[in-house]
């Protein structure tokens, strides 16, 4: 089976939680790798905090409501920062070290 190449066809890549038709959020498969892996890790960091403080705290006081908005949150820093994680990891197999 050929696989494709995404950073061959497009420059910039659409993160997989955009749900509209023209979507806003994009990455630049150009910019520097440490640049695009450092979003990644924000993002993974954010979702990590995240998941931590839920599992600290208790839920006696909270709303059933919370629950989708918690997931959805966790889903968007989750999703963005495996899409940026991939197209760091493509550039960075392609890179070279100056000489």
């Amino acid at each position: 089976m050929k696989t494709c190449n995404p950073l061959t066809a497009n420059r910039y890549l659409p993160l997989q939680t955009n749900l509209t038709d023209s979507p806003p959020l994009i990455i630049d498969t150009e910019a520097n790798p440490q640049d695009i892996l450092e979003a990644a890790m924000q993002r993974i960091r954010a979702s990590s905090d995240l998941l931590k403080t839920l599992h600290c705290i208790c839920f006696k006081h909270g709303d059933v409501e919370d629950i989708p908005h918690i997931t959805h949150a966790l889903y968007l820093l989750t999703q963005d920062g495996f899409d940026l994680m991939q197209v760091a990891q493509q550039r960075m197999m392609g890179w070279k070290a100056p000489a």
